[in-house]
């Protein structure tokens, strides 16, 4: 989101494992983790989050805040704007810069989760189509299959775009052909935290391409009443190929009625180790779901904090992901 956007371990499903396995787990060796839980989702970060660690280098950055990976940026001539270096830049354009890329993530244990895009549909389809066609092509190279998207509308009116918005994700869910690359609908601004409008987007393109960039803030930023957060989650956690996680800490009085969209979020948007959302309940619905990408902390509220602050707000929200990514 670019714009004026508890904590139970795993006591219950580590004791019926145990439970389940009785008597026979004491000669057998113990069932791998995974069999259990399921994978451990790497935890990332927005790249544009790097420069607030302070280092104008965006490896050491990402080794500082203690993430498994990135969702990198992208813009229209494919280059990789907040991945800061005092050497070198970063593109995805040439077969050269790819390879570079990718060394790198390498070299410094790191890999990218997803690309983003900062779209504007309405304005210019075609260009729009074509820069999704390069860079899902060079996703595919690098193994990245989360492209996040948005859908906010330009110059086509809010009420004829879901219908316009349809025509051009059939479009780019046709630039994908022939990648493992899909494209993930963040839920972002006005229309697309609404859930008739995202099932009405859905169904229209009717693509396994496309799917959603779950930010469980975002909607409750929207208006959307705490205690409805968690099953507009569980409506969409099939679709869901990318997260951004962030909170907010509304005062109790506004936590559950209906509020006007982005209601002081600038007073209140809080640390994800201090807001209201219950992530490991968003996590528990999208493990269930069978969802296997990322969980990208994505944080609008560091301008609360002293400057000197930053990089502790953002590794604590790092460990606090990680402990529910286990």
């Amino acid at each position: 989101m670019n714009h004026p956007q508890n904590f139970s371990r795993r006591d219950f499903l580590r004791t019926s494992a145990t439970l389940a396995l009785g008597v026979g787990a004491l000669a057998a060796a113990p069932p791998a983790r995974a069999a259990l839980f399921g994978p451990r989702w790497p935890v990332t970060v927005r790249d544009a989050h790097l420069k607030a660690t302070g280092d104008s280098n965006c490896w050491s950055a990402m080794q500082a805040l203690g993430v498994d990976g990135l969702e990198v940026q992208v813009d229209e001539n494919l280059v990789c704007p907040a991945l800061q270096h005092p050497d070198r830049k970063y593109s995805l354009a040439t077969e050269d810069d790819l390879k570079r890329l990718r060394d790198d993530f390498a070299k410094y244990n790191g890999k990218i989760t997803a690309f983003c895009m900062a779209n504007r549909l309405d304005e210019r389809l075609e260009q729009e189509v074509e820069w999704t066609r390069k860079l899902a092509k060079a996703a595919e190279q690098l193994k990245v299959t989360a492209i996040r998207i948005d859908l906010v509308p330009h110059n086509v009116g809010i009420g004829e775009y879901p219908q316009f918005a349809i025509k051009a994700c059939k479009q780019l869910c046709d630039a994908l052909a022939g990648t493992a690359v899909r494209l993930g609908i963040e839920n972002h601004g006005r229309l697309t935290n609404y859930p008739i409008v995202l099932d009405r987007i859905f169904n229209g393109v009717n693509s396994p391409k496309l799917g959603l960039t779950l930010d469980v803030a975002n909607l409750y930023w929207f208006g959307h009443p705490l205690d409805e957060i968690c099953g507009i989650v569980e409506k969409f956690a099939s679709r869901v190929f990318h997260t951004h996680c962030k909170s907010i800490a509304y005062p109790e009085e506004k936590r559950n009625i209906r509020r006007a969209f982005g209601w002081e979020y600038a007073k209140y948007a809080a640390p994800l180790y201090e807001g209201d959302l219950d992530y490991a309940r968003v996590v528990q619905i999208l493990r269930k779901a069978g969802y296997e990408g990322d969980l990208c902390l994505e944080n609008e509220c560091l301008g609360r904090f002293p400057k000197e602050q930053h990089l502790e707000v953002l590794k604590k929200e790092v460990a606090f992901l990680k402990k529910l990514a286990k």
